[in-house]
């Protein structure tokens, strides 16, 4: 018998494009035989930023019953996957200050030895994708996380891209979430799943990992 896997997916995305990369890889999560919590990060920008772009204000509206991250989430999980919006090839300040919270878990030696990946989208081609990927890991590095990373370990990703995570160009919303991304997302979900359960596995019969 497989060993079960915990997946946590914790996101920010202002007008939904990373929220639909979350979606993918939450479904391809379950197939693979994962329980999943997708949970989004708190929004921390003021109503009238948010009401003064309408597909802001709508995605807001339309994922109202997504909950929001908690730190029980990831004590929980043994697989985490962030996803954030690039801000100047950086990290959303909503999801750092989610990952800022996590200082108790972390002085507990609680978000070691855990699978963490990332998956990002930009608005335009070259602007910061790779580096808000690497700037998240940054942060698993201190966790004590296992980052796994995509790698170029499926042919899909010789179409994606992007090695250090799944990604998208949204061309600020004139280019919907695709197969390219959507495969891609998929791949990455059933990655670390299969590593997670392996190294679930090990320590079930004794063996260090």
């Amino acid at each position: 018998m497989s060993a079960s896997v915990n997946v946590a997916i914790v996101y920010y995305s202002s007008t939904g494009t990373v929220a639909e990369i979350a979606k993918e890889l939450r479904d391809a999560a379950v197939k693979a035989g994962a329980e999943v919590r997708l949970a989004k990060a708190p929004e921390l920008a003021p109503w009238e930023a948010i009401r003064s772009n309408p597909a802001w204000a709508a995605h807001h509206a339309a994922t109202s019953d997504i909950p929001e991250a908690s730190v029980d989430d990831i004590e929980w999980a043994d697989v985490v996957l962030f996803g954030t919006a690039t801000r100047f090839g950086n990290l959303s300040a909503q999801l750092k200050q989610f990952m800022d919270t996590l200082g108790g878990l972390w002085a507990q030696g609680k978000l070691a030895d855990k699978v963490y990946s990332g998956f990002t989208s930009s608005a335009t081609e070259h602007a910061g994708q790779e580096t808000t990927l690497q700037a998240l890991y940054t942060s698993v590095h201190h966790f004590g996380g296992l980052v796994v990373a995509p790698g170029f370990t499926d042919p899909v990703k010789f179409v994606d891209g992007n090695p250090y995570g799944t990604s998208h160009v949204d061309g600020q919303g004139t280019r919907p979430v695709g197969e390219t991304t959507r495969a891609a997302a998929r791949h990455q979900a059933e990655r670390v799943v299969g590593i997670a359960r392996r190294l679930k596995a090990a320590e079930g019969l004794g063996v260090a990992v």
